[in-house]
């Protein structure tokens, strides 16, 4: 990258470290954001486009589609449904959609429920449109 070092700019929404200064609640998803390519990403270094490091730390809506869903360790009684979720704002993160592992499946929409599950550290989401709602 070329550039001048006058010509650097402070993080939108954050501090000249890239992190955002309040701190984060159980419910906020955090993301970064390029300032060359304005291409979204979950926790990376680098830009997977450009290469750039100049990140901007930005809160997430929390609202997504699931875009691969499987189930991890099936026949254990802590079976966990481990996603791709696609978020509103452009980027992929891997997490746990909470709901019957049946009824899970490639493009159901999600909404966040908690960033960062205790036990395994990865965010968790609830389906929008459960599937079986009507049938109670």
């Amino acid at each position: 990258m070329y550039h001048s070092p006058g010509a650097t700019r402070p993080p939108v929404g954050g501090s000249a470290t890239g992190l955002l200064d309040a701190p984060a609640s159980t419910n906020t998803l955090v993301f970064q954001r390029c300032g060359w390519c304005a291409t979204a990403m979950y926790h990376r270094l680098l830009c997977p486009v450009c290469g750039g490091s100049d990140l901007r730390t930005e809160r997430s809506e929390g609202a997504g589609t699931v875009r691969h869903a499987t189930v991890v360790n099936r026949n254990t009684p802590a079976a966990r449904n481990v996603s791709l979720v696609e978020m509103a704002e452009g980027f992929v993160v891997r997490g746990r959609v909470m709901g019957p592992a049946v009824g899970i499946h490639s493009g159901d929409r999600v909404r966040l429920s908690t960033a960062q599950d205790p036990v395994r550290g990865e965010p968790v989401f609830q389906l929008l449109d459960e599937p079986y709602r009507g049938w109670l």
